[in-house]
């Protein structure tokens, strides 16, 4: 049931981000709220932010267990469908893209900043940034936010159950939305421990969903570098994986001068397209592995 239950929440929760509803970071915010108010001087500290996202994680789990133990798990599939559902979901997205893809092609640079601002790392919002540099933070958030938001997810829920998604997922949350901002760069730390194993092995299907000979050049090191972050990892992965230069836009620009205009829309449904290969790779081997009783 862990293959029906994921399926069914993924094109439930792809349809709501098509239709840009519900949106699981704003789920967060507001249970993070609670917790704004915290003492001088300890505004470092994460224990406060866990126990935030244990108390969930433990309640679900605790759910399923206790179904289970009266005979009744399949009256908590539901449950775990609708926690996937709120967990997993990049809303927003495909209405920031759209736009920046169509002022790309119209050469207004300025405007495709604007469509896609509030998507980039604060650290990387300059609007005097060069198009290529804006054009990869872009690349670079898209994949980020979607691996942590459906792989991440996908992974950790099976291999530890719903109790363990919400754990990870609200990690992430931490690192991205605690009130306090002086906790958040631990609480990036812990995100990278537990990114460690599924981007690695996201990184090995860009292999197989994309273009394996340029992955094989590409990507060793991004596999093997112990201290290489989430987003480099990534990075590394879908340039060798992607043919046609579609994340190296100095490359592009030089080789094909006449098809600059269409390279950012071009570049990023390259993007999207191979990570929608990797999930129904990702989806195969559930199967196979729910085949061989091993999930």
């Amino acid at each position: 049931m862990i293959l029906v239950v994921f399926l069914i929440a993924y094109l439930v929760r792809r349809r709501l981000d098509n239709l840009n509803v519900v949106s699981s970071d704003e789920l967060w915010r507001r249970w993070f709220h609670q917790g704004s108010v915290v003492k001088a001087g300890r505004e470092s500290g994460i224990l406060k932010g866990l126990v935030f996202v244990a108390v969930p994680a433990f309640l679900a789990a605790l759910s399923v267990y206790v179904v289970a133990l009266y005979g009744w798990r399949v009256a908590a599939y539901p449950l775990e469908v609708l926690v996937l559902v709120l967990m997993m979901g990049t809303p927003g997205w495909r209405q920031s893209v759209g736009p920046y893809a169509q002022a790309w092609q119209n050469g207004d640079m300025q405007a495709a900043w604007h469509h896609v601002q509030e998507r980039l790392p604060a650290s990387e919002r300059g609007a005097a940034v060069s198009p290529e540099t804006m054009h990869l933070s872009l690349s670079r958030a898209l994949m980020l936010a979607v691996f942590q938001r459906f792989f991440l997810v996908a992974f950790w829920y099976a291999v530890g159950g719903i109790g363990l998604a919400i754990f990870v997922r609200g990690l992430v949350a931490l690192a991205e939305q605690w009130p306090q901002a002086a906790a958040r760069p631990r609480y990036l730390k812990a995100c990278e421990w537990v990114n460690w194993i599924p981007v690695r092995l996201l990184s090995i299907t860009f292999g197989i969903a994309g273009d394996l000979s340029g992955w094989l050049g590409e990507s060793k090191a991004a596999i093997t570098g112990i201290t290489k972050k989430t987003s480099e990892v990534l990075m590394i992965s879908a340039n060798g994986s992607l043919t046609g230069y579609a994340l190296d836009p100095t490359r592009f620009s030089r080789i094909h001068p006449d098809e600059w205009a269409s390279f950012g829309g071009r570049s990023l449904s390259a993007v999207r397209d191979l990570l929608n290969r990797s999930m129904l790779v990702w989806i195969c081997l559930l199967a196979l592995l729910v085949i061989a009783g091993v999930v």
